[in-house]
């Protein structure tokens, strides 16, 4: 497969072929989308280049994979992720392990096309303002609700060969109005590609957060885990992911509250409970600031 003169090659072996299956798209001129699912007991590698001058997205709709850059780097794509790579300056060889369970969407776009897009707004994204047309970007965040529902659009909804391309081209503008309204892409430089080891040890603060929310760490602890200082940690943090340490704790927690109350197996109580509020009072309060209404009346409006 081919996006522009990017080569797609798969190691997998040809048994089973069909549980692993990639559809790519070209939805446009200079836009390009993937469809990815492995349904297979095994992962599969797919080998590419990242080219220069194409903004990539990569969204892991379900399950995960991990992508090496070079013989020393990689990084772990999750389940409710999504990756935003941009690079100017050189191509750079990548292979992604697609596991067993992944449902993932892979999204192409040239510097050209972007600016097309947003030829009005283009001073709002910082990747494409003139200061930084050298600059190399990278930004991941969790997937947001109204991206979720477009992503798995692209798996169920079944048109005719005539309405597919227009389906595909709104779809592919849904995810990008989505993605920029939600807030900018970090301008850090690309932690793989320039190796900066504080950018990592932010990184797996930001893991480590993650992993142990209901029971968050001290700033002391979480510096003493990584192995930063408290200061390099609060001011690296925000310049990262754009939110103090436990702010972006708070949003995360809002965030997969929302998620657990949408599955329905869960009471308000066990939901406050399972994100480590020993009140589920404080939880609704904090829940009501974040989106205006209190879990039990956003229960009674799903």
């Amino acid at each position: 497969m081919k996006v522009g003169a990017t080569e797609f090659k798969s190691t997998e072996d040809p048994e089973n072929i069909a549980e692993r299956s990639r559809e790519l798209i070209r939805v446009s001129e200079g836009i390009t989308l993937v469809k990815i699912e492995n349904d297979g007991s095994e992962p599969f590698v797919i080998q590419r280049d990242m080219p220069k001058s194409v903004i990539q997205f990569y969204f892991a709709l379900e399950g995960q994979s991990t992508f090496k850059f070079g013989p020393t780097y990689q990084l772990q794509l999750q389940e409710g992720k999504n990756f935003f790579f941009y690079n100017p300056e050189k191509e750079l060889p990548v292979n992604i392990t697609v596991n067993p369970g992944a449902k993932h969407v892979f999204l192409f776009l040239t510097i050209d096309r972007v600016h097309e897009l947003f030829v009005e707004d283009a001073a709002e994204l910082p990747f494409l303002s003139s200061e930084n047309i050298n600059r190399k970007f990278y930004d991941e965040r969790q997937i947001a609700s109204q991206t979720i529902v477009v992503l798995n659009q692209l798996f169920n909804t079944h048109l005719s060969p005539q309405a597919q391309k227009l389906f595909y081209k709104g779809k592919v503008y849904e995810l990008l109005s989505f993605y920029f309204s939600a807030r900018e892409v970090d301008t850090v430089s690309c932690p793989f590609l320039n190796d900066e080891d504080n950018v990592r040890k932010i990184k797996l603060a930001k893991e480590f957060l993650m992993k142990n929310m209901a029971n968050p760490p001290s700033i002391k602890d979480l510096a003493r885990e990584v192995g930063l200082n408290e200061y390099r940690l609060k001011v690296g943090f925000k310049e990262v992911y754009g939110n103090t340490v436990y702010g972006y704790l708070l949003d995360h927690k809002m965030d997969h509250s929302r998620s657990l109350l949408d599955s329905g197996k869960y009471k308000v109580n066990e939901v406050a409970y399972a994100l480590g509020y020993t009140n589920p009072s404080h939880f609704i309060t904090a829940f009501k600031k974040k989106f205006g209404i209190t879990p039990k009346k956003y229960l009674s409006n799903e």
